[in-house]
């Protein structure tokens, strides 16, 4: 299996997704804006949303992969067959009565995630309430996407995966664009698309596991091993892998008591900020976790860590020029993507702030999803969870420190930060206990890296013009023109690194299996 392949079908995937994501933002931004409604359904969104990336592609994936691909390369196929029946049994049992569970608390939930409008906005409270119970079996749905495209991946059928987040983005853009109208009020349109979305997903996957054998048939066996042995890696994996995910949550809590529109203006830059993230974390993470669980089930600890040197190097040579180009073009961005309808002025400025902020620990929040695997791989859970705890703390302090004089931008700077704490932390212990070793050339790497991203910067912030422009141009005239700054860049980026030396081939790399 050829990595960078796969990388670029996983990515061109994911890619695809996000610019689905991206109009349906449009679409929600045109409709609805940056206001009660809308801050209302985020929050209602962001809470299963959040649980889906904690226990389903979060903790689940990452116990569940490298048990799957052990079984896979050590035991019988009867045997694997076995395990993923009886986790996909006890998987949905579990999150039938979870799902319960959350619409029956649906009060409760609201309170203690958006506190802040309990007293001071009762209606924003209400239908935030509402909403919550429209949207929480999504989590069913999604949890039971995350067993199949874990069981997929692990057969190295990335594309499937990595295509099916469309179809909730498809559901957003017919729900906004045109079902709105028929709902009263109509933000429950939102609500709903998020519902039909999960139904979508899990319909699209089933087909592919059936191709390959892996569909799971109905088996209770609550002693199966490999069941044991996935819960007792998924319970403190929760916190090793998913730590910003929780901290978006408290932020939520945090922004509950800013002006209204905060919540909104944190969404919007954090969709701005997860577009590369998606596309380059999410794809190498994705790629990188069967290889590296193979590698560790056949004791090959120099493919390991030379696996893990290439993730990183192709992580930082995407990522690094993208969250310059994130913090340069973002009110370009904006501008162009939602600066519509009741979108105004001050929410982009205001949305602005908060992606600049994020922009500053986009790095670290990309190598955390390709260092955490490092872990995982290994079924160690314990140093990420250590890791994860001190991470979540300090991230804790800096908001206090920061909502202040920076409000909400103060809260997106603390995600940042908190990301590139925890990276860093991974990748203390990675090197300290042998299981990472740098391969040569990484200081000829680094500065031929850092001379491509100042001048791709230098470039765009030249080129971009006036912030005034952006916001007063339609869009027929800032679509070609911030099509433009990204080719610009683009070429300035790889030509200044070619003319240094880099060539595609020497990423090219072989995965196990």
């Amino acid at each position: 299996m050829n990595l960078l392949r796969a990388l670029a079908t996983v990515s061109s995937m994911t890619l695809l997704s996000r610019i689905l994501g991206y109009a349906r933002d449009f679409f929600i931004a045109r409709s609805f804006g940056a206001g009660l409604a809308t801050d209302a359904f985020f929050v209602a969104f962001r809470i299963p949303n959040l649980l889906r990336r904690l226990f389903a592609e979060g903790a689940f994936s990452q116990a569940f992969v490298p048990i799957l691909s052990e079984y896979r390369n050590r035991q019988t196929p009867e045997e694997t067959r076995s395990l993923v029946d009886a986790i996909g049994t006890i998987l949905f049992l579990a999150l039938v009565a979870a799902t319960v569970l959350g619409m029956l608390a649906a009060p409760l939930i609201g309170y203690l995630f958006a506190p802040g409008w309990f007293h001071t906005e009762p209606q924003k409270f209400g239908l935030t309430v509402q909403m919550l119970r429209i949207t929480f079996p999504y989590i069913l749905f999604i949890s039971l996407v995350a067993l199949a495209a874990g069981v997929l991946n692990t057969w190295s059928r990335f594309a499937v995966p990595a295509f099916t987040p469309t179809l909730l983005n498809v559901s957003f853009i017919f729900a906004a664009a045109f079902a709105a109208p028929w709902f009263d009020p109509p933000i429950l349109a939102l609500a709903w698309a998020v519902f039909a979305g999960g139904v979508l997903q899990l319909a699209f996957q089933i087909p592919f596991l059936a191709r390959i054998g892996m569909l799971p048939r109905w088996r209770l066996n609550l002693k199966h091993p490999g069941v044991a042995r996935v819960l007792k890696l998924m319970a403190p994996a929760v916190f090793g892998v998913s730590v910003s995910q929780i901290s978006l949550l408290i932020n939520t809590i945090f922004a509950s008591f800013l002006v209204s529109g905060s919540v909104s203006w944190l969404y919007y830059a954090d969709r701005l900020m997860e577009f590369p993230a998606g596309v380059l974390g999410v794809a190498v993470g994705t790629i990188l976790l069967p290889s590296l669980s193979k590698y560790h089930a056949d004791g090959a600890p120099q493919e390991y860590a030379r696996l893990l040197d290439w993730g990183l190097r192709i992580t930082l040579l995407l990522a690094v020029p993208a969250a310059a180009a994130l913090a340069v073009l973002a009110m370009p961005l904006i501008a162009t993507l939602f600066h519509y309808g009741r979108f105004g002025a001050e929410d982009a400025w205001m949305t602005r702030q908060a992606l600049v902020a994020y922009s500053i620990g986009l790095v670290g929040m990309i190598l955390v999803k390709i260092l955490a695997p490092g872990f995982y791989a290994r079924q160690n859970v314990v140093t990420p969870v250590k890791i994860g705890v001190v991470t979540l703390v300090v991230t804790q302090l800096m908001n206090l420190a920061f909502i202040g004089p920076l409000r909400h931008a103060g809260l997106a700077l603390a995600i940042g930060l908190g990301a590139c704490l925890n990276a860093a932390l991974l990748f203390r212990y990675l090197r300290s206990g042998g299981i990472f070793v740098p391969q040569p050339g990484w200081g000829g790497f680094a500065a031929r890296l850092l001379a491509a991203v100042v001048a791709m910067g230098a470039a765009l912030h030249f080129a971009m013009g006036s912030p005034a422009w952006w916001l007063q141009a339609g869009w027929q005239a800032k679509l070609p023109a911030l099509l433009g700054l990204v080719a610009l860049g683009m070429a300035v980026y790889g030509a200044v690194l070619l003319a240094l030396g880099f060539r595609p081939r020497d990423f090219s790399r072989r995965g196990a299996g």
